[in-house]
């Protein structure tokens, strides 16, 4: 099944983080993210034209994160927003930052239509 047709479920800790291995494998599916060298995380910088561009997509992807239950950490200024995902319950990924990450990159593409 496709990241974009599944929903992140609730992670209340207690499960093992994705491996180095599997997390690459599911980057492969939201390709303009980048996964750092530990593999705990990944995040992906967006460009806009403008302040309030950047604003406005930073406000949809905060009100995904809500409907989804699962919160980036977001950093944002004139023409840019950076994204970055883990799961803090476990201290790495887990496939719902994949979900997540895969929804954001369709909200941006949203955007720019």
């Amino acid at each position: 099944m496709a990241l974009l047709d599944k929903e992140c479920v609730p992670c209340k800790g207690g499960v093992q983080p994705l491996s180095a291995d599997q997390a690459r494998d599911l980057l492969a599916q939201v390709p303009d993210w980048v996964l750092n060298n530990e593999a705990t995380q990944v995040t992906r910088k967006f460009a806009f034209d403008d302040f309030v561009t950047s604003l406005a997509f930073v406000n949809s992807v905060g009100e995904l994160a809500e409907r989804e239950g699962h919160h980036p950490d977001i950093s944002f200024g004139w023409g840019y927003a950076e994204i970055l995902l883990f799961t803090h319950k476990i201290h790495g990924l887990h496939e719902n930052d994949f979900i997540m990450a895969a929804k954001i990159d369709r909200v941006f593409a949203e955007s720019s239509e």
